[in-house]
């Protein structure tokens, strides 16, 4: 019950009596409006019970987390709640739920954060494959060797990149992790392997070691830092703060490498190679069926952040053939998009429609498909459809022709078609730009002829239901909020969050971000500022308190990818910039990037509407607020 209270530190006691104590909160964080906790046993009537105390909101479970919202006064709860729980508790959000889940959430952890390092030097070997074929004989130049070199550096010591985000992922010290993986790709250890290889036995202890290298590998590496996690926690138990700081890492690659080398390496590897070796014996059976499945349904898995999930396939294709056919078929996916948004720009008359479709277009040649997909296609449902058939379609021609990618692209997409050229498989490229070609193509021309009405025309008769939106020529007389971010206006009621769909902070209208600013849609002041930078509240010189929350549980990634330029009690003017961050970060770690934008009292005008528009640009309005009489105006908040 949101009924009024002042004493919210007896309301986080009260929560956490009702939870079961703090002995069965395992992890508890907070974001803009709520107490998110996991708890080890949820009490059964905890829900409903936590749900009445006067100043909760409501309680949603999900994804493994009991979240209690309060609305603006979380920081006074949440701060007295983690005095009373072990301080390991009071931590980030970690992955919970399914088996399922928390791979792709790991694997998303892991590679997210250094994609573009690989996308980059994938680029760089792309641009050495179209100097081969200008110039034959550059390839003997020194200055191709060092140039080669420098491309195959982040592939060599993967491990090391995947030792830095797994230790942050499991909260690993990134030393140890990095000391302990280091030994693996050494020089040393790749001569000893090749001894093995040639026949010679070398054991540790009397144990046989494995001709296993860890170079450019995945597996090995990620088990690696995740057992050192629990070995590491065991150790900082036990040994005397004195001796800790020398100790631990000693203790750790004393027992990590030989067990690395013996048991956890030859068997993550061996598994990998196992599932690589499933996935290219399905392509040899039926090269056209995979190539359909992963052309046709990819970008469905990239909307709900499965798609991490397959780079340890990808990555030990390259690692043990040089080749691979995922990424070849990939990029018939993602181009697809792209087209279908350039079909959505080409046919639209609507200015605003274009301005979203056109940047997103330019950004999908980059391998970047967010903008297109949440701007463009997905919003309009039948273009991602037809762009997802036209990749399917694309697809099936590339493996007709054999195509294959013979340098990693860490974003596949039409700068990435040339990693299909090699000297030994001619039509692969051939092939692989005849397959995009038709994905561009045909998705562009199914949206032209069949697949988009013009919202022009949809709305160019006023809106269906004027009780519902106002348009800008009627609030003369009303209070205006312009919209803090460019791109597409969603109702808030489709908001994939029932906080935010039920209305249950306040009323007003979610953005689906083009840009990666934030800004003060009026003259006020800041009220507050989480230290994750996602979510910012405001409070305007006319008594509008609004809450801007940058996407949903983006509170889990503890400020990576977010700037913020403001502070709680600053005074900010119409136009301040608030918060930048990065959507393709957020993205392809798996956070819808939807943006509420809520009124947060309500309660303290007569009515909250949507202006009826389709595209969010910064500095028009985009909600009205009618006034209440001046008695009644105060605002409702406690």
């Amino acid at each position: 019950m949101s009924a009024q209270i002042r004493d919210y530190p007896k309301l986080a006691r009260d929560i956490l009596d009702v939870v079961g104590g703090p002995e069965n909160v395992s992890n508890a964080a907070r974001c803009a409006t709520r107490l998110r906790l996991v708890l080890k046993e949820t009490p059964p009537d905890a829900k409903a019970r936590v749900s009445e105390l006067p100043g909760v909101i409501t309680v949603v479970e999900n994804n493994g987390q009991f979240q209690v919202v309060i609305g603006n006064h979380i920081s006074d709860v949440y701060d007295e709640f983690i005095t009373h729980v072990a301080a390991d508790s009071a931590s980030s959000d970690a992955p919970h739920g399914s088996i399922v889940n928390r791979i792709i959430a790991t694997m998303s952890a892991v590679f997210a954060p250094f994609i573009y390092v690989l996308a980059a030097a994938g680029i760089l070997q792309g641009g050495l494959i179209i100097a081969r074929m200008i110039q034959p004989a550059f390839e003997t130049t020194g200055t191709h060797e060092v140039l080669a070199m420098m491309s195959w550096a982040p592939f060599t010591f993967l491990p090391i990149f995947i030792a830095i985000t797994a230790a942050q992922h499991f909260k690993v010290n990134i030393f140890n992790a990095v000391l302990c993986t280091a030994a693996l790709v050494t020089p040393t250890w790749a001569e000893i392997a090749g001894r093995i290889a040639e026949g010679e036995q070398v054991t540790f202890f009397g144990i046989a070691l494995s001709q296993t290298t860890y170079t450019s590998s995945v597996l090995p590496p990620l088990f690696l830092v995740w057992i050192l996690s629990y070995l590491e926690r065991f150790l900082n138990r036990r040994i005397p703060a004195v001796a800790r700081q020398l100790l631990v890492p000693l203790i750790s690659i004393l027992v990590m490498v030989p067990l690395t080398l013996l048991v956890i390496g030859p068997i993550t590897a061996a598994g990998a190679t196992l599932i690589a070796t499933a996935y290219n014996a399905g392509v040899e059976v039926a090269p056209w069926l995979a190539a359909a499945f992963i052309g046709g349904f990819w970008q469905v898995a990239v909307i709900f952040g499965f798609h991490w999930g397959i780079t340890p396939v990808v990555l030990d294709n390259f690692a043990k053939y040089g080749q691979d056919s995922f990424q070849a078929f990939q990029t018939a996916a993602v181009i697809g998009q792209v087209g279908a948004a350039a079909g959505v720009f080409l046919k639209s008359r609507n200015r605003k429609i274009k301005g979203v479709a056109a940047p997103a277009t330019v950004t999908g040649v980059f391998g970047i498909t967010e903008p297109a997909i949440y701007g463009v296609t997905l919003r309009f449902k039948t273009p991602f459809i037809f762009g997802c058939i036209a990749g399917a379609v694309g697809a099936v021609v590339i493996s007709l022709f054999g195509a294959r990618y013979y340098a990693y692209a860490g974003l596949p997409g039409p700068l990435t078609i040339v990693n299909a050229y090699s000297p030994d498989n001619p039509m692969s490229l051939w092939g692989e730009l005849i397959g995009c070609a038709i994905a561009f193509f045909g998705a562009a021309a199914l949206v032209y002829f069949a697949g988009y009405k013009d919202v022009l025309a949809e709305t160019g008769t006023g809106p269906a239901d004027p009780q519902a939106t106002s348009t800008a020529g009627d609030l003369a007389q009303d209070l205006q909020i312009a919209s803090p971010l460019e791109g597409s206006v969603v109702p808030l009621s489709e908001v994939p969050d029932p906080v935010f769909s039920g209305g249950v902070l306040g009323q007003g209208v979610a953005i689906r971000p083009t840009g990666s600013r934030i800004v003060a849609p009026f003259d006020g002041s800041v009220v507050s500022v989480l230290d994750s930078q996602h979510a910012v509240g405001l409070r305007s010189d006319e008594g509008v308190e609004l809450l801007i929350h940058v996407g949903l549980d983006t509170v889990a990634l503890e400020g990576e990818g977010f700037t913020g330029h403001v502070s709680a009690g600053q005074q900010v003017r119409a136009g301040d910039l608030l918060i930048e961050f990065d959507p393709h970060l957020i993205g392809e770690r798996g956070y819808d990037l939807i943006t509420p934008v809520v009124v947060t009292n309500a309660a303290a005008f007569a009515g909250v509407r949507p202006v009826a528009t389709d595209s969010a640009v910064i500095g028009e309005p985009v909600l009205a607020l009618d006034r209440l009489p001046a008695a009644n105006s105060a605002s409702t908040d406690a």
